[in-house]
C-alpha cells in the first residue's frame, strides 16, 4: 500500500491567527481534481475520519482536507461556518483544485454547521451533512415547550415542520447512523420535504453487522457509498437512488 502523504497546512483566519488541518492531495497531480472538506468534532473524530476516509479516497482522484472548525471557533468570536469559509478560499487558491468541485462532509454536531456553511456559501458543491435538521428540530422542541402540545411526526410532516426556512441549493446527503444526530425517521422526513420543494436530497442507512458482542456498523460500506455519491453529484459517476440502504 502506498504511504499516507498528508501535509499538516497552516493558514491565517479572519483575526490572522493561524488555522490548522490536514490535506491529501489528489493520486494524480494535475489541475482541476475535486475536493472534499471534511469537519470533525475533535482531533479523535478527525483521526477517526483520517484512518477510514484516506483508502477510499486513494482509489479516486480526490482530495482531502480535514479540519476542526468547532475548535478554532471557540478560540475566536467567529462562528464554525466562517472558520470553514476559510477552509474553502484556501482550496480555491491551490492549482491542483477544481473549485467548482469543492464538496464539504461534517460529522456529529459539525454536520450542522457543514449545513450552515452549504446554506450561505454557494461555493459549495455538494454537502453530507444534516440538511438543517438539527435546527429545525430545534425549533420543534421549542414549540413544544412553549405550547404544551406534542403532535405526531405525520401531524408535523404535513405541515413541513422540519424543513428550514432556507434550503440547501446544492446537492446534498444525509447519513443516518452511530456518527450521526440524525436519526432514521427525521431524515426521511426532511428529505420529503426539500424534494417537494425540488431540492436535490438524498438519505443512506447503513445496516448493522452481527458479531459476538452484539452489532456493528458497516463503516466501510458508507464511506465507500459517500463517495460514489459525491462521484454522482460531480459529474464522474451515474445516478444514485434517492434512499439507499447498505
Amino acid at each position: 500500500m502506498m504511504p499516507v502523504r498528508f501535509e499538516r497546512v497552516k493558514i491565517d483566519g479572519f483575526d490572522q491567527e493561524a488555522l490548522t488541518g490536514l490535506f491529501l492531495p489528489a493520486c494524480r497531480r494535475e489541475p482541476g481534481a475535486p475536493a472534499l472538506i471534511c469537519v470533525g468534532d475533535d482531533e479523535d473524530s478527525l483521526a477517526s475520519m483520517m484512518s477510514r476516509l484516506w483508502p477510499a479516497a486513494l482509489c479516486r482522484n480526490v482530495s482531502l482536507l480535514l479540519v476542526d472548525a468547532r475548535a478554532s471557533a471557540a478560540r475566536r468570536s467567529f462562528k464554525p461556518e466562517h472558520v470553514l469559509q476559510c477552509w474553502l478560499d484556501y482550496l480555491e487558491a491551490r492549482p491542483e483544485v477544481d473549485g467548482q468541485r469543492i464538496s464539504v462532509y461534517g460529522e456529529g454536531m459539525c454536520a450542522s454547521d457543514v449545513s450552515r456553511l452549504a446554506l450561505y456559501d454557494r461555493r459549495i458543491a455538494a454537502a453530507v451533512c444534516d440538511g438543517g435538521l438539527l435546527a429545525s428540530v430545534k425549533r420543534r422542541a421549542s414549540v413544544h415547550w412553549m405550547t404544551g402540545v406534542e403532535r405526531t411526526v405525520r401531524d408535523w410532516a404535513s405541515t413541513g415542520s422540519l424543513l428550514p426556512s432556507r434550503q440547501i441549493a446544492c446537492p446534498l446527503l444525509m447519513v443516518v447512523g452511530s456518527r450521526s444526530m440524525v436519526r432514521e425517521a427525521e431524515a426521511l422526513e426532511l428529505q420529503a420535504g426539500y424534494r417537494h420543494a425540488g431540492a436535490d436530497c438524498s438519505v443512506v442507512v447503513p445496516n448493522r453487522i452481527p458479531y459476538p458482542l452484539g452489532e456493528i456498523e458497516n463503516f466501510i460500506s458508507v464511506d465507500d457509498f459517500i463517495f460514489q455519491w459525491l462521484d454522482s453529484k460531480l459529474g464522474t459517476a451515474g445516478r444514485i437512488d434517492p434512499v439507499t440502504y447498505l
